[in-house]
């Protein structure tokens, strides 16, 4: 993979996790279904302009599960940016934000493609920009202390700054 495109889902290599071990990371795993393979978790690129390395958001099926979790922060702080939800080829999802990570495109082992239509799956726009907005907030917060992103991002994005 050699150009990855802000917006678009992506699965990465095996090697990322071999590289970057972190139990915090969300795994590599594929699941039987219909006969076929299917890579997860997937996940939502945006680039951070700052470094020029992208930042993978993780989402979940298991919507019910982190919508407890985001009830109980926006219940305690009032709002909750770590996660946040939005539909995937017509199916809720949870956006992961708390277990975002960098990536670069050598990391990148193919693109979600919208198997019916052949086509790069995409989210709506005010889905992406609330993302883009949420995320680089996160991100930003992080970088000042407040440790709201789960996998040690630190550590990962300054490796991948020395390559």
């Amino acid at each position: 993979m050699k150009n990855m495109e802000v917006g678009h889902f992506y699965y990465l290599k095996d090697q990322y996790f071999i590289d970057f071990p972190d139990d915090k990371l969300m795994q590599n795993k594929a699941v039987e279904a219909d006969g076929k393979r299917h890579d997860r978790p997937c996940f939502y690129a945006f680039l951070d302009e700052r470094t020029g390395l992208y930042w993978m958001i993780p989402f979940s099926h298991d919507v019910a599960k982190y919508r407890a979790y985001y009830d109980k922060k926006v219940e305690r702080y009032g709002s909750c940016d770590t996660i946040d939800f939005g539909n995937v080829l017509g199916h809720q999802k949870a956006f992961l934000i708390q277990n975002m990570c960098p990536v670069t495109s050598e990391y990148i082992n193919n693109e979600y493609i919208d198997a019916k239509a052949k086509v790069s799956v995409r989210v709506d726009g005010v889905l992406e920009e609330r993302l883009k907005r949420k995320a680089k907030k996160v991100l930003a917060l992080h970088r000042k202390g407040i440790k709201l992103i789960f996998p040690n991002v630190e550590e990962i994005e300054k490796k991948l700054l020395e390559k």
